[in-house]
């Protein structure tokens, strides 16, 4: 299990969503060979959220390269024919529309979802190469997108430290730090 996936999760949760982490999809031998890919494994989402008021779902990909340059405004601006990278869902609309339909034929059969949910896709980053959140940001809203920006992610974990008290360790970490957190705002 991911701690940053864990952090994200606590944030939807907050956010009136119900959250499931690593959520495996079985894919087909024929939908595997109409994706160009007859081998690959089964393809999991990060975090699938729902949120029941709205009857959507969100398939959420955690990416927190924070040891790294940060998520690319160019990777996610790439098209590929065939599924390649970590961002595959975002690069191959091939790829997610094949997936995301037996995600929701999956979910419709488990009684999780309907046939009027809505499934969108979402990106949560802990890091932005050259901070180009606000580009990022464009980009998903023109393609009906979620993104969680660093800036967003820090936000709702500071605001935790205002809620009541949650004994899990992003509400923890922020109610530690708050003292800290207060005296830089003096």
């Amino acid at each position: 299990m991911d701690y940053f996936e864990n952090i994200v999760k606590t944030i939807l949760e907050s956010e009136g969503y119900w959250a499931r982490q690593l959520f495996k999809i079985d894919l087909s031998p024929e939908q595997k060979r109409r994706i160009g890919k007859p081998t690959m494994p089964r393809p999991e989402i990060d975090l699938l959220a729902f949120k029941p008021n709205d009857n959507i779902v969100v398939a959420m990909e955690v990416k927190s390269y924070l040891n790294s340059a940060g998520v690319r405004l160019s990777a996610l601006k790439k098209e590929h024919a065939t599924p390649t990278g970590n961002l595959k869902l975002f690069t191959c609309a091939n790829y997610r529309k094949i997936v995301f339909g037996k995600l929701k034929q999956d979910l419709i059969e488990s009684g999780m979802a309907d046939k009027k949910t809505t499934i969108q896709l979402g990106l949560a980053a802990g890091k932005v190469y050259q901070k180009r959140e606000d580009e990022i940001q464009q980009l998903f809203k023109k393609k009906g997108w979620v993104f969680w920006s660093p800036t967003k992610i820090r936000d709702a974990v500071h605001d935790f430290a205002n809620d009541k008290y949650e004994n899990d360790p992003a509400y923890i970490t922020a109610k530690i730090l708050k003292p800290l957190w207060n005296q830089d705002s003096q």
